[in-house]
């Protein structure tokens, strides 16, 4: 997994994990990238500092840097959250559950069955269609593996409770 530093071209700034480098690509192309705040999809890669991982995967040598943060004046510090980091985070969740819905609505649950069906759809044994179902992590990376493009449906944590 590659997490990117993103950037709209309204100047929002924010990051998003893909499975690899042509994944991002991919999705770009077919403009699935979109800015959370705004909903662009011009999205192009911001600039990030790597993160260097120390002999044997042991854990990054150089730690990652510290969030930039900024105050109202020199002496103000941050004292938790900022409103605006809220209302984003906010946004953000009523997004994701929009998403959620709109697929839960639009497409066809087929339970146990997802990743024979995805299958059967990528090989053209069956017509395409929307579907979600269960996978298990093996299966989804399976699929993955396989070149099938599959995407959890987004959880948030209301809906865990």
């Amino acid at each position: 997994m590659i997490r990117y530093a993103l950037r709209c071209d309204r100047d929002h700034a924010f990051e998003s994990w893909f499975q690899s480098s042509s994944a991002y690509d991919s999705q770009v192309k077919r403009k699935l990238v979109t800015c959370p705040i705004c909903g662009s999809a011009k999205v192009d890669k911001a600039i990030m500092a790597p993160r260097i991982v120390g002999k044997k995967g042991r854990g990054p040598a150089v730690p990652p840097p510290e969030p930039v943060t900024t105050a109202t004046t020199p002496d103000a510090a941050p004292s938790g959250p900022t409103p605006l980091l809220m209302a984003q985070e906010r946004e953000l969740r009523a997004k994701l559950k929009e998403l959620r819905d709109h697929i839960v609505k639009n497409a066809d649950n087929v339970g146990e069955r997802f990743p024979n069906e995805a299958r059967a759809m990528h090989y053209g044994d069956k017509e395409h269609r929307p579907i979600y179902g269960e996978a298990s992590p093996e299966e989804a990376k399976s699929l993955i593996d396989e070149g099938i493009e599959v995407s959890p449906l987004p959880t948030l944590p209301e809906d865990r409770n």
